[in-house]
């Protein structure tokens, strides 16, 4: 099944109240260049540090983001959600702009983590119920350019404040105050949809997945071949092995094992970073604009990332993007084997910060159109669960692997296992793609008119009787 994405919004706001996901997502851009900046300098903290407290929070978020799906289900109340994921990230931030040890800060960021998934669920949903199937499309795309906006502001600011003030506890209260602005623009400026929906929905909008993507992996984590009350032995043993046997004549496995290396990859290769930067001797404002042009990457390429995977076929494009990631991985570990002044390494740094950016916004678009072609017509919400578990072990082991190879490797170790854990994945979308096209080939026989007497052609494998696709 075909499917396009719009990525160009046809005006830039769709709604005004839009405009209240720009503070909250400056605050969270200059936020995350702060926490790493903040066990480096403020606390003379390790590179080992930086991996532990990136561990935490990644366990809390994948944790947290089953009770949220369930919490959004039953109680549809998305300003509640937000003001709570907006408020508590205000005061958490005002926490650690007094932060005196390791521990509080360990503390503080777990407690971040586990409020983030509620406003990426609370988010999401909103968009779906406020707009019509006919707007969805311009209004998640109006949501994208606020979020990248906003995130290429929060930077901006970290940049100037860490050049006018050189100090990070000072900004922590910069970025709580914007994260409150938020929390109170989107209580006093929204109501609740008349007709609110479910997670569920999420897998049935492209575009609505691909923003979901976009912010966070996790999912409402479910697992599609047990029932809602599993009872273990022989049953569920035998369960799992049909669904397994299933799953070989479909890509989807495929196709979330190359997402599972890319997102391994990519942890691993982001909690270093930043120390990696840190102990080249760049400064907080230098680290702020390298996170910056990767950023700004982004939001210069996503836009056209749709059209781009409609053109030239999302396959193609998440082959290109993985490419060009893993060539980025590979400079960067190549500029461990010379000796660079401190503006040279700069210079480097930012540039290929700024093409990594740029492939994994077009990476975003053309994986997520990979994945929902390949969830329609059968359990997508279960099938969602398991890639959201598989994206959120992968993001735990990236940061535990972050950690061991700090205490008995190198930088330079870590960009090369990134790099080649990325360059595995692109065997398996190549064999992906090919899966996919002898899948459809086979249903298109299939549909061709069969014998007298035959039997009606099967659904695709895994699929459920209810299922339809959308």
């Amino acid at each position: 099944m075909a499917v396009s994405l719009r990525t160009w919004p046809s005006r830039l706001l769709a709604r005004p109240w839009l405009l209240a996901f720009l503070p909250i997502n400056a605050a969270t851009a200059g936020f995350g260049v702060v926490l790493p900046l903040l066990i480096l300098i403020v606390l003379h903290g390790s590179w080992a540090d930086v991996a532990v407290a990136a561990t935490l929070f990644n366990t809390a978020v994948i944790l947290s983001s089953v009770v949220w799906g369930h919490l959004s289900d039953r109680y549809r109340v998305r300003r509640a959600f937000l003001a709570l994921n907006y408020g508590g990230y205000a005061v958490l931030y005002l926490l650690l702009s007094h932060v005196g040890s390791l521990t509080v800060l360990d503390v503080a960021y777990t407690g971040i983590g586990l409020l983030a998934p509620a406003g990426a669920s609370a988010s999401n949903l909103l968009i779906l119920e406020k707009f019509s199937e006919a707007e969805r499309a311009t209004a998640f795309a109006s949501f994208q350019e606020m979020s990248m906006i906003g995130s290429v502001g929060g930077l901006l600011l970290g940049y100037f404040w860490t050049v006018a003030n050189d100090t990070l506890l000072s900004l922590l209260y910069v970025l709580s105050a914007l994260a409150a602005v938020s929390a109170v623009a989107l209580w006093l400026g929204i109501r609740e949809a008349a007709r609110p929906l479910t997670t569920a929905s999420v897998a049935r909008h492209l575009e609505s997945l691909v923003s979901r993507l976009r912010i966070s992996a996790s999912f409402r984590i479910s697992i599609p071949f047990f029932p809602k009350r599993p009872r273990l032995g022989r049953a569920a043993l035998s369960r799992f092995r049909d669904w397994a046997r299933a799953e070989l004549h479909h890509e989807l496995p495929l196709v979330m094992a190359a997402m599972f290396l890319f997102s391994l990859s990519a942890n691993l290769f982001n909690i270093s970073y930043i120390p990696y930067l840190y102990s080249i001797g760049l400064g907080a404002a230098a680290i702020f604009l390298v996170n910056f042009s990767n950023n700004f990457a982004q939001t210069l390429l996503f836009p056209f990332s749709g059209t781009l995977s409609n053109r030239l076929g999302p396959d193609r494009l998440a082959h290109w993007s993985t490419y060009v990631r893993s060539l980025g991985y590979l400079a960067t570990a190549g500029f461990t084997f010379v000796i660079l002044t401190r503006g040279d390494a700069f210079g480097a740094n930012l540039l290929t910060f700024g093409l990594l950016g740029g492939a994994i916004a077009v990476y975003t678009t053309a994986s997520s159109l990979i994945l929902f072609r390949g969830i329609q017509g059968r359990d997508a919400g279960g099938l969602l669960g398991v890639n959201s578990a598989l994206g959120g072990a992968a993001a735990v082991l990236g940061a535990i692997l972050s950690g061991v190879l700090s205490v008995f490797g190198s930088y330079r170790l870590v960009f090369l296992v990134a790099a080649g854990s990325l360059l595995a994945s692109i065997p398996l979308w190549t064999a992906a793609g090919v899966a996919y096209a002898r899948r459809k080939n086979g249903k298109n026989r299939s549909t061709v008119a069969p014998p007298p007497g035959s039997e009606p052609s099967e659904r695709p494998a895994g699929a459920r009787a209810s299922a339809k696709p959308h």
